[in-house]
């Protein structure tokens, strides 16, 4: 058990999840002054004192680190933060003995950083020393940072994203839930008898979106999930053809559905898909070792993904997306290399490789006594190993993220042949343009004042309740539109 204590709240978090990084399999506790004192007997405790100077102490019964700097409640916040980071870090790295491929970083978007330290006007090796003496990110990491952070730049100059938004439409419904899924997402067969009617909840979102934002330029469409492709062929009609009839579908620079698990996909859903402008598609195998699938609780096959991606080329997609999941239950390195030669055969035009995130919704988490016994295997070696597949594959990164308790702390990456890059990735990553968001669970997020203010509107994530309260969510929008978006 590890404690950390401060003598006021500030940066809680922060501390909480850099802790974490160095410590993945520890539990970790805060409290602080303002709580009754606690008797505990860590076998770590971290103490972190503000006042004219943060004082950091990281002490064990062998020995005591200690650390501070000038602390200045009236300085900049965000410089306030890199202040506690940094010493925190070092402290860390010093206990510890080793160092974290992105550094003190703890949010989810380092590209993001990259990409503003260039439209400041630094040129790509200043912003990777600021990146490096500030946050302390590694050689290699950086040089992904800012590669990627110039290869969104020039996928977006030709998009006037500030003026525009995208869509995210949600489907929530799965064959199944898989083990590590965090998302909104619900069993088909629980939900079959409800389709239609969540369905027309949300054309009746649709249709609000569509008048509130008419005047404003349509960029991206986006509809996930979940897995969109549960829907059936007349469904999926319903929807895409309501989108075509409310939104200016031919004018946008991508439309993405979210194909997703090989045993929700038939000729006929595809080919109803193709009646409308469809430009990009997803099918997400995570894995080609089938014991895998089995653990993680994919009800179908390797083959079923082979077969589902050459149905979709035999329809004419000609932009196919893979999603990968690096630190799966009981897979090593081999198991990895195996999926992606299997995948290179196959010949996709994008691949996102993520690494596994438990998060706390998820079942593995939940469950993860069950799961003891296996490894949850991710290093740099696996990663690099990826990137020469994709690049063998004649891909190069195109966007990037992180999330809270990854696997080896690395990150995901979207890779993409020229032209086959996924902008609604990047527009929604980077925080670039409002995102409206219809569907159970989805987030609408409105990005205003040059993207320097970010305001939320989530959707309820039970479908039963997005049904019933559907004007509801309809007015938290509206009040958004009205609130942050009237002066752009």
């Amino acid at each position: 058990m590890i404690g950390i204590s401060f003598n006021k709240k500030e940066f809680e978090y922060d501390a909480y999840t850099l802790v974490k990084a160095f410590y993945p399999k520890e539990d970790v506790e805060m409290y602080g002054t303002w709580e009754e004192e606690r008797s505990k007997d860590y076998e770590k405790l971290i103490t972190i004192s503000y006042g004219d100077q943060v004082v950091i102490g990281i002490h064990t019964r062998e020995q005591t680190l200690e650390d501070s700097a000038p602390y200045d409640e009236e300085e900049d916040r965000k410089k306030r933060k890199n202040t506690l980071k940094q010493i925190l870090y070092k402290l860390l790295v010093q206990e510890t003995g080793q160092t974290l491929p992105w550094g003190d970083l703890t949010g989810i978007r380092p590209v993001k950083i990259a990409m503003g330290l260039i439209e400041e006007g630094m040129t790509n090796a200043q912003a990777a020393d600021s990146m490096r003496k500030t946050y302390f990110t590694s050689n290699e990491k950086t040089a992904l940072a800012i590669a990627i952070a110039n290869r969104e730049r020039d996928i977006l100059k030709d998009i006037d994203y500030e003026k525009g938004y995208s869509l995210y439409v949600g489907i929530p419904f799965c064959p199944s839930i898989c083990l590590y899924c965090s998302f909104s997402s619900s069993p088909l067969k629980k939900w079959r008898d409800r389709v239609d009617d969540y369905l027309t909840a949300l054309l009746k979102e649709l249709d609000f979106i569509s008048q509130a934002m008419k005047d404003r330029p349509l960029n991206t469409i986006y509809i996930g999930g979940g897995t969109p492709t549960t829907l059936e062929p007349d469904q999926i009609r319903r929807l895409l053809g309501y989108i075509q009839e409310r939104f200016p579908v031919k004018d946008i620079s991508e439309y993405t559905i979210e194909a997703g698990r090989p045993d929700s996909i038939t000729k006929e859903k595809l080919m109803a898909i193709r009646e409308f402008p469809v430009t990009r598609i997803s099918v997400n195998p995570q894995t080609m070792n089938q014991k895998t699938l089995e653990i993680i609780g994919r009800r179908h096959t390797v083959e079923d993904t082979v077969r589902a991606f050459e149905l979709a080329r035999e329809c004419g997609f000609d932009n196919i997306n893979m999603d990968l999941i690096v630190g799966l239950p009981g897979e090593h390195k081999a198991d990895v290399k195996h999926t992606l030669e299997e995948v290179k055969n196959l010949a996709p035009d994008s691949l996102t490789v993520h690494s596994l995130a438990v998060k706390r919704a998820a079942r593995l988490n939940i469950f993860r006594d069950q799961y003891q016994e296996m490894t949850f295997e991710n290093n740099q070696e696996i990663m690099d190993m990826a990137i020469k597949y994709a690049y063998e594959m004649g891909m190069g990164p195109y966007y990037l993220y992180r999330q809270k308790n990854m696997c080896g702390n690395l990150e995901n990456t979207g890779f993409a042949k020229v032209d086959k890059a996924g902008i609604y990735n990047i527009l929604m990553m980077e925080e670039k343009q409002s995102i409206m968001a219809a569907g159970a669970g989805a987030s609408t997020k409105f990005v205003f004042q040059n993207g320097e203010r970010i305001e939320r509107a989530e959707n309820v994530k039970d479908v039963t309740n997005y049904i019933n309260r559907i004007d509801e969510m309809i007015q938290r929008k509206k009040v958004g539109i009205d609130t942050w978006l009237k002066e752009i």
